[in-house]
């Protein structure tokens, strides 16, 4: 049985872990005080967004985090899903479509437009997964500018 429980800030230990893992993929910098931080700051401030550990027969495999943007273009808030993590051994036994699915639950309670999620070019699996659950590929190019 998969489970979905939002993070509580005893939990930020457990999640920054399982960030790290996650960071170290495609060896991401990571920054584990200030990403506790981030989290305290994150979990106090609802109108940011909303993150859950994922459950899967009462271990610890993941979490999901979504961040809101308002968009006058889609006539409201949108979340971002900034990040989408399960651990290697929970991979390839369904808990990524049951994730997908929780998300879409949340739109409608969460008073969502639209969702937007990023995947790098080389998670196919992952991909694939995106696509046969209704997201889209969009006809816009992700740019960022960061201040240095």
């Amino acid at each position: 049985m998969v489970q979905f429980k939002s993070l509580e800030t005893s939990q930020i230990e457990s999640i920054t872990s399982m960030m790290q893992d996650f960071y170290a993929i495609d060896n991401y910098p990571i920054d584990i005080e200030v990403s506790k931080q981030l989290f305290q700051e994150f979990i106090s401030n609802e109108h940011l967004g909303k993150a859950w550990l994922i459950y899967s027969e009462n271990e610890l495999v993941g979490y999901v985090i979504l961040t809101f943007v308002f968009s006058f273009e889609y006539q409201g808030k949108i979340a971002f899903i900034d990040e989408l993590y399960l651990k290697e051994s929970a991979r390839g036994k369904g808990i990524g479509a049951k994730r997908l699915q929780f998300i879409k639950e949340q739109i409608p309670k969460l008073s969502l437009k639209l969702l937007y999620l990023e995947v790098e070019h080389h998670n196919e699996n992952a991909q694939k997964l995106y696509l046969a659950n209704d997201f889209e590929v969009h006809n816009r190019k992700l740019l960022k500018y960061k201040l240095h």
